[in-house]
């Protein structure tokens, strides 16, 4: 039968030196530090003691050996002549033979010492175990971010390759076949959109003269459309250019900004997160917002812009994660289920509102300062300049129905000022400094009037 593990050596464990058993009129730290010291001059003199005797039983064994092979010498010398051994020699050996018992009796007692010391001895947190073995992995990638700016996955150099690869295999089949390139495709539409430009907004002088506003239109290019059975490649789409990925997938993200529903936006999200996900597309609902509060479409700017806070706040959520953000969706949407959570939300959309409310004023300002500028260096200020009050009133309507003198008289000074002087600055200072409300209301009525263009 084998003998069983002994676990006695697990009986002289030695407590913590800040157990609870101190005297209450003894300083506590001062008694742990004391019994730690007490602890470590203890084991450092049984350390030593064990050296010592180690050290003595390293030199007793060197002369045991030494020994040992003189007696094994003087016994094979005397087997072949018992009489040639004098009586010096016979004395010899009895004193090696002496020193020999001698020395192995000191050896048997230090280490008779030696296995009291390891029986008795009192384990604690500093011998329990020790380290085998120790390494340090360093990352040599740790500067390197996985996210844009803004929080958008970026792809990794290997995932890049496989995808300018795989285009080009595509490039190649499409050349064999004679389907044209995707790279032809977008040069035609560039030539395309270069004799079909986007209307811009035309303003009027303040006091010159007016014209028809024409709002601004985005036009969806339908070259390029992706089909619904299309395998998207999400490198792909990250490696687009901003033109590129407008001229093909302009309708999903206009299909994403018409949702108002947070569960079909979750489910579109799902389906098309490898398009929607993506810098250009959050540009692109970004500069959406703003193009419809110019254009005074206010409310569907409110849908845009809460649609564009969910992208940002998905790619935020995935940067803090160190995730991508097609694995985070679920995750938001879920934290959107908290009431908490969700007011906190609609607290940021509604300062984005703001923000797009104030950068539509300026931008429009800056329109007209444009405007105005270029009309001066065509001479647009010259003396031929017609006098608003000389055209008969149903002729100077604006597009909103309100005469331009009526409403120019209704501003305050300081926008009048503004106006009669064509200078941008003015006018913005002017609209700083009234409320919001009041400013839009002006602002709405030189637009309906024709004063303003948007």
């Amino acid at each position: 039968m084998s003998k069983p593990f002994d676990y006695s050596k697990w009986d002289n464990i030695e407590l913590s030196d800040d157990e609870d058993d101190v005297h209450p009129n003894i300083d506590r730290e001062s008694w742990f530090r004391m019994k730690h010291r007490s602890r470590v001059e203890r084991e450092d003199r049984e350390e030593a003691d064990k050296k010592k005797i180690h050290d003595e039983m390293a030199k007793a064994n060197l002369r045991i050996k030494e020994i040992a092979k003189i007696l094994s010498k003087a016994s094979s010398s005397s087997a072949g002549d018992d009489d040639s051994d004098s009586d010096d020699d016979l004395e010899d050996l009895d004193g090696l033979r002496a020193e020999l018992k001698a020395l192995q009796a000191a050896n048997d007692g230090n280490q008779a010492k030696l296995d009291h010391y390891e029986k008795n001895k009192k384990w604690n947190v500093d011998n329990l175990c020790h380290v085998v073995e120790e390494r340090t992995i360093v990352n040599t990638n740790v500067g390197e971010s996985k996210f844009s700016e803004s929080g958008f996955a970026l792809p990794s150099e290997a995932e890049t390759a496989a995808a300018a690869a795989a285009n080009d295999k595509e490039l190649e089949n499409n050349e064999e076949g004679g389907v044209p390139s995707m790279e032809l495709s977008a040069a035609q539409i560039a030539d395309d959109n270069e004799t079909k430009t986007t209307t811009k907004s035309k303003t009027s002088s303040a006091v010159g003269k007016t014209s028809n506003t024409k709002a601004t239109t985005r036009s969806t290019p339908k070259l390029m459309q992706p089909q619904p059975n299309e395998n998207i490649n999400s490198v792909a789409v990250s490696m687009m250019s901003y033109h590129d990925f407008t001229e093909k997938y302009a309708d999903v993200v206009e299909e994403f900004m018409a949702i108002k529903s947070l569960d079909r936006s979750k489910e579109f999200l799902l389906q098309k997160g490898d398009i929607l996900l993506q810098e250009n597309a959050s540009n692109y609902l970004l500069l959406a917002s703003l193009e419809d509060e110019m254009n005074g479409f206010h409310e569907k700017m409110k849908l845009v812009a809460r649609q564009s806070q969910i992208i940002s706040n998905i790619a935020e959520l995935a940067k803090s994660l160190q995730r991508h953000p097609g694995n985070v969706i679920v995750p938001f949407f879920q934290r959107m289920e908290d009431k908490q959570l969700y007011a906190g939300f609609m607290e940021g959309v509604n300062q984005f509102i703001k923000r797009i409310e104030v950068r539509a004023v300026q931008k429009k300002a800056e329109i007209e300062e444009e405007r105005l500028r270029e009309a001066r260096e065509k001479g647009a200020d010259a003396e031929d300049a017609v006098d608003i009050s000389e055209i008969p009133r149903e002729q100077r309507l604006g597009p909103g129905g309100l005469d331009p003198l009526e409403v120019f008289e209704t501003l305050p000074e300081s926008m009048q000022e503004a106006f009669e002087s064509r200078e941008k600055e003015k006018l913005e200072e002017a609209l700083r400094s009234m409320p919001l409300e009041e400013a839009e209301y002006h602002m709405n009525r030189c637009i309906a009037s024709g004063l303003w263009n948007a």
